[in-house]
């Protein structure tokens, strides 16, 4: 059985809670509970643990000997337990865990479900992926909520492998959602390092407890990267590799700098109209976008290497948003946009960018001297769950974009009818800094059925007032005058 056929199993089981009246994103969090239980006992059973993660009460033969009322009371104590337990790890994977199951026959129909799947072959395959795949299932089967802007796999391994992480270099990823740039940077490390074998003690116990770092805002979004990352050998500090945090408030300040930062920040301006709460942006803005940017910009080391996933408002916004941009091209080096493809976010009328770029430093002034923009969004494939996406549709961006992780590779002008040319700064200052270029024609672009559903746009232009709205109050408090509600 592929891991496929275990998430699609595992997936079906949802149909058992459907009486208890739990929707599919509440299933994924109940599930996860339990699985991360499962899976520890498997990790253990196979000896890919040196030591079990949870206590002796917690573990799965304790589940597996009780059945009815029994088993659902004693799993609702493990859950509170756990939740106090003094291991700050698993407090913090298990923080305010409670079941919604009411019905005991359900819990033991589960329990009998996960004892019933080839453990073995999932084991071969990898647990930490099986994980990911019921992850990548939840975000294709929730249309709204985070689910609609989960990074594709395919997008962020095609990063990972351009940036090149190296073992002793820190990564950090600011909007960590379920941890995938972050594990896949740890699996390229450990593919070209044999499994790590390769690295002394002191460089393993490094990669395994300080390489990586994230922060999540959202408590269960953080609950499911933590058990992610566990599962795939990471453990980070006492507060695992991804803590609970506002990265726009003061604990994103607080996040140390880094030789690598990956990241897909949250879209959209800030709940209420309200901009970061930081005083250490230069550019105050509602527009979460911006303000994650100056982030990367401020928390990358000199000479360190980012990519960042922005919408294209980003690289046409006037105002803030092109002081943001030049403030970008003056402290680092933006080499690479990379315009990628509509549809391969849930969110089907987002269109967004890559944008790959290296920290010259804090105080640098005309870092960027031209930038190179690959168009893989003319004339592309209309991807959705019919044409997937795969890691072979950035098979020639990777190739134009070159061996080097800092985008110094001797590179190709492909020219008007090809999909990667170069643009030097001076023509893109004549353009008021706007990075939005686009010279092919999209022949799909007069489509009337490509257009984002009505209420996409609705939300899209509500944010751009939203955000607007938020900054004029911002000019008049500043001016002392009194806002009218």
């Amino acid at each position: 059985m592929s891991n496929n056929d275990i998430v699609q199993k595992l997936w079906n089981l949802c149909d058992v809670l459907r009486d208890d009246g739990i929707n599919y994103s509440d299933y994924v969090t109940e599930l996860v509970l339990l699985l991360f239980i499962k899976m520890e006992h498997e990790n253990a059973q196979s000896g890919l643990l040196a030591e079990h993660k949870l206590p002796e009460y917690a573990r799965w033969p304790m589940l597996e000997g009780k059945s009815g009322v029994n088993l659902l009371t004693y799993y609702k104590s493990i859950l509170l337990k756990l939740n106090q337990s003094t291991d700050p790890l698993i407090a913090a994977i298990y923080a305010d865990a409670q079941t919604r199951l009411k019905e005991p026959r359900h819990l033991e129909q589960l329990v009998k479900s996960l004892d019933a799947i080839d453990w073995f072959s999932a084991r071969q395959d990898g647990l930490g992926d099986l994980y990911e795949g019921l992850l990548e299932k939840n975000a294709s089967e929730t249309k709204s909520g985070a689910g609609q802007y989960f990074t594709p796999r395919p997008l962020i391994d095609s990063i990972v492998s351009l940036v090149k992480p190296q073992p002793g270099e820190t990564v950090q990823d600011p909007a960590a959602g379920t941890a995938g740039f972050l594990i896949a940077a740890d699996a390229y490390i450990r593919a070209h390092t044999d499994n790590l074998y390769d690295l002394n003690q002191r460089q393993r116990s490094f990669q395994r407890n300080k390489a990586f770092l994230g922060m999540e805002l959202v408590p269960n979004t953080r609950r499911l990267a933590l058990m992610n990352c566990l599962l795939h050998g990471m453990e980070g500090d006492d507060e695992g590799v991804v803590h609970l945090g506002n990265t726009l408030g003061a604990a994103g300040s607080a996040l140390p700098k880094s030789d690598i930062i990956l990241t897909n920040p949250p879209f959209g301006t800030a709940k209420g109209g309200g901009g970061p709460t930081r005083d250490d942006l230069t550019f105050v803005t509602s527009n979460k976008q911006l303000a994650f940017l100056q982030h990367v910009v401020r928390h990358l080391k000199n000479g360190g290497r980012a990519a960042v996933v922005l919408p294209d408002n980003v690289l046409f916004e006037s105002g803030v948003g092109a002081d943001v941009r030049r403030d970008l091209m003056d402290k680092c080096n933006l080499h690479t946009i990379l315009r990628l493809p509509t549809g391969i976010f849930y969110a089907q009328g987002v269109k967004t960018n890559v944008l790959f770029f290296n920290k010259v430093s804090q105080a640098a002034t005309g870092s960027t001297k031209q930038v190179w923009v690959y168009d893989l969004r003319a004339n592309a494939p209309k991807f959705g769950k019919r044409t997937p996406l795969t890691r072979q549709h950035f098979a020639e961006f990777e190739a134009a974009y070159g061996e080097a992780a800092d985008g110094s590779s001797t590179r190709v002008d492909q020219g008007e009818s090809g999909r990667f040319s170069v643009f030097s700064r001076e023509w893109i200052q004549e353009r008021g800094d706007s990075l939005d270029i686009a010279w092919l024609k999209d022949e799909n672009a007069e489509d009337a059925a490509d257009l984002p559903e009505p209420a996409v746009l609705a939300r899209e232009a509500l944010d751009e007032l939203s955000g607007a709205v938020a900054e004029l109050e911002a000019i008049l408090a500043e001016l002392g005058e009194e806002v009218a509600l």
